[in-house]
């Protein structure tokens, strides 16, 4: 009798830490998705980009060479340059020194797919990049910005992980905290160096949500399947006698 009700709430338990975690990721894509629709049908739709031109016009009054040589600094950490090398050395971290394939499967997969989105998100919005850049000019599409879509989905990943394992809670709040600042600094810096527009930052912001919040949702359900359904029956294999004719 004691065995069932200790299994009665053990499942319950797991129904409703599931159902928080369910309605914590529709809550981020609802938000994202709002976020997103609003800054799309304005630029796109209305045709108005005020705000964009506002924002360029306030930041024009805080450019110095220091803040300028900092936030290159900042923005670097949120390239392409820096995310490849950072996300395989994480991905080869997880795989062969701690071992745990699900996050070596995470970090790839939130990688590539997002990169997928933003290239296909950028084609088909089309929006040239900003005409006076602080610097030198880039190639590529503005809307939205990839720094703001990739940061998110890397160091988006990384607060993920730092939730998961981290267990002080100073130490935990710490490391997210800072990595929700970097997030923000990139963004910002794109928008400094006059490289995006405010617009397509918030819009890079708000596709990187959605997609992180998505994929490590649903990897971490086919997750729980696998060790429900498929680990046993493998380790019922191993343990079988070996039968010799």
């Amino acid at each position: 009798m004691n065995r069932v009700r200790l299994s009665i709430k053990r499942g319950l338990a797991a129904i409703a830490l599931l159902s928080a975690e369910l309605i914590v990721v529709i809550i981020l894509f609802i938000a994202a998705l709002i976020v997103f629709s609003i800054f799309a049908i304005r630029i796109f739709g209305i045709k108005d980009e005020t705000n964009d031109l506002i924002v360029f016009d306030r930041l024009s009054e805080w450019v110095t060479p220091f803040t300028t040589s900092f936030l290159q600094g900042i923005t670097f950490l949120g390239s392409h340059t820096f995310l490849i090398p950072a996300n395989l050395l994480l991905a080869f971290y997880f795989l062969f020194i701690k071992k745990h394939r699900w996050y070596s499967i995470k970090v790839p997969v939130v990688a590539l797919g997002g990169l997928l989105l933003m290239t296909l998100l950028k084609q088909f919005f089309n929006r040239p990049r900003p005409l006076v850049p602080l610097l030198e000019p880039v190639r590529g599409l503005s809307f939205p910005s990839g720094h703001a879509l990739m940061s998110v989905s890397f160091y988006g990943l990384l607060i993920y992980l730092v939730w998961e394992n981290v267990k002080e809670p100073i130490r935990k709040w710490l490391l997210i905290s800072s990595l929700v600042i970097l997030i923000i600094l990139i963004g910002f810096s794109r928008i400094y160096l006059r490289l995006h527009y405010f617009s397509d930052v918030i819009a890079g912001f708000s596709i990187g949500v959605i997609w992180l919040s998505v994929s490590i949702w649903t990897i971490r359900r086919i997750e729980q399947y696998s060790r429900r359904k498929i680990d046993p029956v493998l380790v019922k294999s191993e343990q079988q006698p070996e039968v010799r004719p």
